[in-house]
């Protein structure tokens, strides 16, 4: 019998475990270990956070299902890892401390064979002064109570705008000048700017784009060229296009850096300090590690042996100029090089090096986007190890079986841009593949221009909605769920 533990039950932590539990027999233990008592659909909480949705829509409580389905559930956070063991006992293990119910404080000593760490990213807010949810008029949609604040902010300068005599400005985009998700604030960026109009209150707006991106469409992923109908165009024409289309203002190459009541403070790229005030703002964070500690079985520290901010796997880290990185350098087994029965898929993973190209102010601050691995790319590889520890299990061998690399993965997004069923739309764009190959793909920046490509329109709406509840029957382990792919 084997007994594996899933820390984290997010897109990659859930993935991995229902599929575990489902192409394992019940003699094999899967064990969840997760602070969340719900599981949330991240991407639909740009909707949350326009009020088109209810947190219900979006999450529903991991306990009863995991009971259902024969998963241990824990929820509790992980503190410190031990792969060795301790001096009592040669089995691995992870502490965990309890944050919810009749335990609550208590901790405790998790065994396991294998281990997949699915923590994802830790919201480090704290890395930008002032940058605080539901506070100096600036909110986040990172999570769906975040998402709901938002909505409330949103609705209050609705209302404010109906009587005002001046513009009511909003800011939304990067609040980190190394923050990523670039794709979630376009999405509500879009969705605002949507209902702004449909309330007839647009010319009361001002709306602005900021981003630490150097031109617009980056998405922490160097840009793109696409296939847009019979033409091809760049990301930055796409997005260029659909921004002055809605009258949406940008500022680009900024790092954030403080947010006060009402104003952001942001050095741009040529050193200088800037400002702009605001009445309602949206600011993705910084995205961290947790800081867990590791320890060998004597009481070494050996963190750096398992973590480089986030978990180190399978990757060349070695430091390169960025004209030499290559796709070769990132990780295809998102196992640690270390310990062998310890993996890291998803946002969980250190990446080997930036996607986009790292640019400084004259001033030494670092501005760019961090690479991207949200949504698609952590359910894929959530599965591609699952099924490397199933093949693992049931062959009783250290061979790795599946391999997958961002460099030869392909991604799906559909961005909404409007929420309505006869007025919605939605801009979706594939790529292929997500970490750009000069190599291979020369003349097409770095990517195969017949996978990828972008549309927009209202189908693209009714594909974004539709794949919203695609995505919860699966999650909830409805009938056939597993036929979803990634």
């Amino acid at each position: 019998m084997s007994k594996i533990v899933v820390l984290g039950a997010g897109i990659a932590g859930h993935t991995a475990a229902t599929h575990l539990r489902r192409k394992l027999s019940k003699e094999h233990e899967i064990i969840v270990v997760s602070p969340n008592r719900n599981y949330q659909w991240v991407p639909s909480n740009i909707w949350v956070g326009i009020g088109r949705m209810n947190p219900k829509d979006v999450i529903f409580p991991l306990e009863p299902l995991y009971k259902k389905s024969r998963i241990e559930y824990k929820q509790a956070k992980v503190s410190i890892f031990w792969p060795e063991g301790d001096l009592k006992s040669r089995k691995p293990f992870v502490e965990i401390e309890y944050v919810f119910g009749e335990k609550k404080g208590t901790k405790e000593k998790v065994e396991y064979d294998f281990l997949i760490n699915a923590t994802g990213p830790k919201l480090a807010f704290d890395q930008t002064e002032g940058l605080n949810p539901g506070t100096n008029k600036a909110y986040s949609v990172c999570t769906y109570d975040h998402a709901i604040h938002a909505a409330e902010g949103l609705k209050k300068v609705m209302k404010q705008a109906k009587t005002a005599t001046e513009k009511i400005n909003i800011l939304i985009g990067t609040g980190h000048p190394k923050a990523t998700c670039q794709g979630a604030a376009f999405e509500y960026i879009l969705n605002v700017e949507n209902e702004i109009r449909k309330a007839g209150l647009r010319d009361k707006f001002n709306i602005t784009w900021i981003s630490n991106e150097y031109e617009l469409g980056d998405f922490g992923m160097d840009g793109m060229l696409l296939s847009y109908g019979n033409e091809q165009l760049s990301s930055k024409e796409l997005i260029e296009m659909v921004f002055e289309d809605r009258g949406i203002d940008w500022i680009l190459g900024a790092g954030v850096t403080k947010i006060d009541e009402g104003l952001c403070t942001y050095e741009n790229l040529e050193g200088e300090t800037k400002t702009i005030s605001f009445d309602f703002a949206m600011l993705i964070p910084a995205f961290s590690g947790h800081g867990f500690k590791a320890f060998s079985q004597n009481g070494n520290d050996i963190t750096e042996k398992l973590f480089k901010g986030f978990m180190i796997v399978d990757a060349d880290y070695t430091p390169k100029p960025y004209e030499e990185w290559r796709v070769q350098d990132w990780p295809e087994t998102y196992q640690n090089p270390s310990y062998k029965n310890i993996f890291a898929p998803g946002i969980a993973f250190a990446p080997p090096h930036a996607i986009s190209k790292p640019r400084k102010s004259p001033n030494g601050r670092d501005i760019f986007p961090s690479p991207p691995r949200t949504g698609m790319p952590s359910g894929i590889t959530a599965k591609l190890v699952a099924d490397n520890i199933i093949h693992m299990i049931k062959n009783n061998t250290d061979e790795i079986h599946h391999r997958g690399s961002l460099g030869n993965m392909g991604a799906a997004c559909v961005a909404s841009a409007g929420f309505g069923f006869t007025k919605g739309s939605a801009i979706a764009i594939t790529t292929f593949p997500i970490v750009p190959d000069y190599q291979k793909y020369p003349e097409t920046h770095g990517r195969d221009i017949k996978k990828t490509f972008g549309e927009m329109g209202l189908a693209g709406h009714w594909v974004k909605h539709s794949l919203h509840h695609a995505f919860l029957w699966k999650a909830k382990m409805k009938p056939f769920w597993y036929l979803i792919p990634e």
